[in-house]
């Protein structure tokens, strides 16, 4: 069993369903990609993940057992709503929310001037958060997730509003942590995030899970056999014959083969050609265009 299992729960608030009998395991060590529409019902199901709310009915399981109140000290979650209390000391916050987490005040102090050491901003101790920029908030309210070193890393948008320097800076971050050995789940509606960061997803909208599997596993399940060409010379027309052309210049083309035809085979016939074959790449459709055709295909439309 892997770090988590959600198995087929649901939660309602009034007669509004935000998870619909979702169903899904989680890889340890993964990054797992959470994936939908704002209002999709991916917060809804991290607050059950992190017992902040209840089921109303399946179960969360956590390193093979039953999620238990004795989990989220070994969870860390960085809501997309950042709560920091804004009249309070940086450290003195740091150092509040650490204990909370059952650090001891040594350890707290330690992990923490590890943390201030790393980002370079030891002088930021005594500075209260409402002196703070948001980018160096983020920064603050990052440390204070993983300072004590969770198992799970939930991590809700967490570039938002962030400048592409500091959105670098916590991207470096979140790949060591999980060279580590920190499983993370990564949940935002950026589908080209996802694509970058992620090895496992799983596709909400309107409270179902509605695709689920590795990234490379879920763009081939969706690929439409194109392929892009580039090369010097003149293709012949016994070879174009093989395929539908769907875009075409003088030095690139496009082409669409059916699903019977070995991609392989057809390279090896441009290689027998008067024509000198530059680069030779399937085009697999992106998570976004993924996302669409899978929820028109069952009727549902996303909402932002």
């Amino acid at each position: 069993m892997g770090i988590l299992k959600i198995d087929d729960v649901t939660k309602t608030y009034g007669d509004y369903m935000a998870v619909n009998h979702v169903s899904f395991d989680m890889p340890e060590g993964s990054i797992f990609g959470m994936l939908g529409p704002n209002g999709a019902g991916k917060t809804s199901l991290i607050r059950i993940i992190t017992t902040i709310t209840r089921a109303d009915s399946g179960a969360v399981y956590f390193n093979g057992e039953k999620l238990n109140s004795t989990h989220p000290s070994q969870t860390g979650y960085m809501p997309e709503e950042r709560g920091l209390y804004k009249k309070m000391k940086v450290g003195d916050h740091l150092m509040y929310l650490a204990q909370l987490k059952g650090l001891s005040k040594k350890d707290a102090k330690s992990k923490i001037d590890y943390w201030f050491e790393k980002f370079g901003i030891e002088d930021w101790w005594p500075k209260k958060v409402e002196e703070l920029s948001k980018g160096m908030q983020q920064k603050i309210q990052f440390i204070s997730t993983v300072v004590h070193e969770p198992k799970l890393l939930i991590l809700d948008e967490p570039f938002s509003g962030l400048d592409p320097i500091n959105t670098n800076l916590i991207k470096d971050e979140i790949y060591e942590l999980n060279r580590k050995g920190t499983s993370i789940i990564f949940s935002t509606h950026r589908m080209e995030q996802v694509e970058e960061i992620c090895e496992h997803i799983v596709l909400i909208n309107k409270g179902k899970n509605v695709l689920q599997g590795t990234v490379a596993d879920v763009k081939n399940q969706f690929k439409d056999n194109l392929f892009k060409i580039e090369y010097t010379g003149i293709l012949p027309e016994n070879v174009l014959n093989m395929a539908k052309v769907i875009e075409k210049t003088d030095k690139s083309i496009i082409i669409k083969v059916d699903a019977e035809t070995d991609s392989n085979q057809l390279l090896q016939r441009l290689l027998q050609q008067e024509v000198f074959i530059h680069s030779f790449n399937e085009i697999l459709p992106s998570l976004n265009e993924i996302f669409i055709k899978k929820v028109e295909s069952i009727g549902m439309t996303s909402e932002e």
